[in-house]
């Protein structure tokens, strides 16, 4: 079955579809400038742009920044407070014409990455970081979702962990690798200490960059890339929606 996958971040909103059964890209990814404000009038205006990008008709998965029960945003850490309550699913289903599933963007990542990716096959309790505005997780074990979990908003130094610890903080604060990662390797000593996880995925922009920061990381844990890139959002969103 093919599928569009979308996922909605904090600089951009980009997709492509694919073919679920394979994860298979069926055309180039697409992407489209997050508007500012990201309201929820403002977001559905672009993603019904690209949607009709790609002429579509079909099932649609959109991971999104935030916690999601049936569709209905709970959380907005990272977007604006607008979204708190809003039916997203039915939004972008009315902008679009077409039928929507959304979930939380990092639980999106992980579903493509248990499926297709590093965490393909892997017993035991697997926890992804997407790293980039914030710390997006998700916690599967024995290839089981708990959904919605959001560590990177645990208490950690007087603050949450994603205003120490994100690609956006790295960026802000002009910080080496080196000095980025002596954080970055904190936090996962901390969700260590918490959940004993058998394997670290990380996704996001920076899961392309592993090779400047991973010879710094001191975790007792093994920390792999999300072998889809910065890709795994769309592609778990689409596999979410494949049912639909």
């Amino acid at each position: 079955m093919d599928v569009l996958g979308i996922d909605f971040g904090g600089s951009g909103i980009k997709g492509f579809p694919i073919n679920a059964e394979t994860g298979e890209a069926l055309a180039e990814r697409y992407r489209i400038a997050t508007p500012n404000p990201a309201t929820p009038k403002a977001v559905a205006k672009k993603i019904a742009e690209l949607t009709a990008h790609f002429q579509w008709k079909g099932p649609v998965g959109c991971g999104f920044p935030a916690a999601v029960k049936a569709g209905v945003v709970r959380t907005a850490a990272n977007i604006d407070k607008e979204w708190i309550g809003k039916d997203a699913a039915a939004l972008f289903s009315e902008a679009t014409g077409c039928p929507f599933k959304v979930l939380n963007d990092a639980d999106a990542a992980g579903l493509a990455e248990l499926t297709f990716g590093a965490g393909k096959n892997r017993q035991g309790v697997v926890i992804l970081i997407t790293v980039g505005t914030g710390l997006g997780t998700v916690v599967f074990n024995d290839g089981h979702l708990l959904p919605n979990t959001e560590f990177g908003h645990v208490e950690y130094k007087g603050d949450i962990a994603e205003r120490y610890a994100s690609d956006a903080v790295r960026k802000r604060d002009e910080l080496k690798w080196k000095e980025w990662a002596a954080r970055f390797d904190e936090y996962l000593c901390y969700l260590t200490k918490l959940f004993y996880p058998d394997l670290f995925i990380i996704g996001g922009g920076i899961s392309k960059k592993m090779d400047k920061f991973s010879e710094y990381l001191k975790v007792n844990v093994p920390v792999v890339p999300a072998e889809l890139k910065n890709n795994a959002g769309i592609v778990g969103a689409a596999l979410a929606a494949a049912n639909l």
